[in-house]
């Protein structure tokens, strides 16, 4: 079966979710219904109200894990002297590092069965996008040597990869002492994705329990809140989800 984060459709879904304005996600004769327009941007809305960027270290080093196409990488970066950005689709990837290059990157958005539109990407001219280094990679096997960071996020990851867990053992060396988790999650568990057995909730536990089991023994939790976003699948079709958000602070004992 290939990998759907692979194809041209679901590049153009992700572009539009991370860089889209309300004039290319909203293009139909009507005005959408309330709280759609407040869940536009949010890989910019997660990194600003989730992370305490005062109690970052200047020049601080930050790790985007599943970044997609790389929105939230960039807003990083307005805040950390250098962001390293991981996603497992290459496609994403290759995106990403021509938004870096480039400041730009025009695509085709989907508006009614084969009808597409011409749209472009485009990332904000005050972002240092230099930066920000791209590259592929498998959160559940990260490279060795990466880390360990002033600041890590994983946002809308840990409900698509097969063993969540082993992504979650990582972290304690992935994040300094003091240093900040954020982590995002739909809490969408399928079994195309994820085997039932590695679902961090059960029938009697939340995504929320599963994530104090693994964290606590390192990290404090500081804030817990929900994040709307909203993906467009075509003119007349959106997906409206509430993100649980939580932000961790690294013990240093």
């Amino acid at each position: 079966m290939p990998n759907i984060y692979e194809t041209e459709r679901l590049l153009a879904e992700y572009l539009l979710f991370h860089y889209g304005g309300v004039g290319d996600v909203f293009t139909g004769p009507w005005e959408p219904p309330q709280g759609m327009r407040e869940a536009l941007h949010f890989p910019e809305r997660t990194v600003n109200a989730c992370f305490d960027f005062e109690a970052l270290p200047p020049g601080a080093h930050a790790l985007d894990v599943g970044c997609a196409v790389g929105r939230a990488a960039f807003e990083l970066a307005r805040h950390c002297g250098s962001v390293t950005a991981i996603d497992f689709s290459r496609r994403f990837i290759e995106a990403a590092n021509i938004l870096k290059r480039d400041g730009a990157l025009p695509f085709a958005r989907i508006d009614e069965g084969a009808r597409t539109i011409p749209c472009t990407a485009c990332v904000p001219r005050d972002i240092p996008r230099d930066r920000v280094s791209f590259e592929t990679g498998d959160a559940m096997d990260l490279r060795a040597g990466i880390g360990p960071f002033d600041a890590v996020l994983a946002a809308n990851l840990l409900c698509r990869l097969p063993d969540p867990a082993k992504f979650l053992a990582r972290l304690p060396a992935l994040v300094k002492p003091g240093g900040q988790l954020v982590i995002t999650t739909p809490c969408t568990w399928l079994e195309e994705f994820t085997p039932r057995a590695n679902w961090l909730c059960g029938e009697s536990s939340s995504t929320l329990d599963g994530l104090h089991r693994h964290l606590d023994p390192y990290f404090n939790i500081v804030k817990q809140t929900g994040l709307p976003f909203v993906i467009r699948e075509h003119a007349r079709k959106f997906q409206w989800t509430m993100a649980q958000a939580t932000l961790w602070r690294r013990r240093h004992d």
